[in-house]
């Protein structure tokens, strides 16, 4: 599978209508499943090592618009591995306290320490999109909130943490059917808001935004735009890009200072 067709170059400006939504890789479901199914096994492998050398980190950034599937995500791609060694983090609408820091200060809290993985459900790009969006920062701003971020994940990434970030791009139509499952389901009315409609009306302005956030992409600190109207190309496509890093990273199990050869465990 190529992957590196869904990356965003470093220095590309980014126009979403360029990128397809409902691309497929080829695929159909059932293969795509038994392919997911195959790579599971080695994404749990290759977190083990991460989490057992304990010198690197991961961080994995999920943007999408609303029901463009970050949960989904979350659930079907980061179950492959173990709890113990991933931390999700979601960030919704600052409390007070974070409002009288500076936007940067509660997401550096949840930076992923050394072994572990972590996944920003939603992240510090909502302070470059939604409060543009609605004209709660003006663009001068939203530039240098920009710069402010990419100077944050080199840092992070200097000091031994690695970032993926992904836009889960989904069509309009897609999203209006979700939105409909939604409301038609009676176990799936808590996810709907009468915000999502709100927000839905504002998809040209979201667009914009996006584009920006996305020609930031760096080739240490790269996004990829995930066509995500078909939920199980989606979950293979992370899982691949995921996998990739993991074995790039090429973490090792720690070295031991006894020969286990040597050593007999008594009976009790």
């Amino acid at each position: 599978m190529n992957t590196d067709q869904y990356r965003v170059k470093s220095g590309q400006k980014v126009s979403l209508k360029d990128w397809a939504t409902d691309d497929d890789g080829g695929y159909d479901k059932e293969e795509s499943k038994i392919l997911l199914d195959s790579l599971e096994a080695e994404l749990a492998e290759w977190q083990e090592r991460l989490y057992a050398e304990g010198k690197q980190a991961l961080l994995i950034v999920l943007q999408a618009r609303d029901a463009g599937g970050k949960d989904g995500t979350v659930k079907h791609v980061f179950g492959a591995f173990n709890p113990n060694g991933v931390q999700i983090s979601n960030f919704k609408v600052p409390s007070e306290e974070e409002l009288a820091h500076d936007f940067l200060w509660r997401i550096h809290a949840k930076a992923p320490r050394r072994g572990v993985i972590g996944v920003f459900n939603r992240s510090h790009y909502e302070d470059v999109l939604v409060t543009r969006v609605h004209s709660l920062i003006d663009d001068r701003t939203a530039k240098h909130r920009l710069e402010h971020i990419q100077n944050f994940e080199a840092m992070l990434i200097d000091g031994g943490t690695q970032i993926i970030k992904f836009y889960l791009h989904i069509s309009p139509d897609e999203q209006k059917d979700r939105l409909q499952e939604r409301l038609d389901d009676p176990n799936k009315h808590w996810k709907f808001s009468e915000n999502d409609l709100a927000e839905r009306a504002k998809w040209p302005q979201y667009t914009a935004a996006y584009e920006e956030a996305l020609s930031t992409s760096t080739k240490d600190s790269p996004w990829y735009v995930i066509p995500a109207d078909h939920k199980w190309f989606r979950d293979l496509l992370i899982s691949r890009i995921l996998l990739d890093r993991l074995k790039a990273m090429d973490s090792q199990y720690p070295a031991v200072e006894f020969d286990p050869k040597k050593i007999k465990i008594p009976k009790i």
